[in-house]
């Protein structure tokens, strides 16, 4: 039987990876109340934001649901998707020469198993100054991502250095994720 792969992400960050990658999936999610993970961990918070929304989502036989959540942590801090300009700033100002962590917890179900685990890169800026901060802020882009930056997109102007997986700061550790995918019957490297 052939296995359908389920995205529980509306990300388009995720999406576009699997994409990319001629990995065929279908998108299906299910509002969650995030506000039910407590934890202040960054590697609990993001394990358990991917259990809780691949377990929203039911499965079919033959389908195999993949979902993720991702955060930037600075000195034991998380930063999420920021709210307004000033926590933009505050979070460019933060991660501003230094270094930080991102995490992605990923979870995998089908009817038969479920596994989840968390990569970690760590990522290092360049010095900003304010006309750089303000320039970036002005834009659209730290408003809907972790950590107030993206870098696939401007913010690679800031990284200087990465220590792990790139895709895993995009949001989706693929190479990780397509090895855990092949056990439970989704085969990525077979010939056409």
């Amino acid at each position: 039987m052939t296995k359908q792969l389920i995205l529980a992400s509306q990300s388009p960050r995720r999406q576009e990876i699997l994409r990319n990658l001629d990995i065929p999936f279908t998108v299906r999610t299910k509002t969650i109340d995030e506000s039910v993970v407590k934890t202040k961990e960054p590697d609990a918070k993001v394990k358990q934001l991917a259990l809780l929304k691949g377990r929203s989502i039911s499965v079919a036989a033959n389908e195999v649901v993949l979902a993720a959540d991702t955060v930037v942590a600075y000195e034991g801090k998380i930063f999420e998707k920021p709210t307004s300009r000033q926590e933009a700033y505050e979070m460019i100002t933060s991660l501003n020469n230094d270094a930080h962590e991102v995490f992605t917890g990923v979870a995998i179900h089908s009817n038969e198993r479920e596994i989840v685990f968390v990569e970690q890169t760590t990522v290092t800026w360049w010095s900003l100054d304010e006309q750089m901060i303000n320039w970036y802020i002005n834009t659209n882009e730290p408003y809907d991502k972790a950590g107030a930056y993206g870098i696939q997109d401007l913010g690679a102007l800031f990284v200087k250095e990465i220590k792990g997986d790139y895709f895993n700061v995009v949001g989706l550790p693929i190479s990780r994720v397509v090895r855990e995918l092949q056990s439970f019957g989704i085969h990525i490297f077979q010939s056409q």
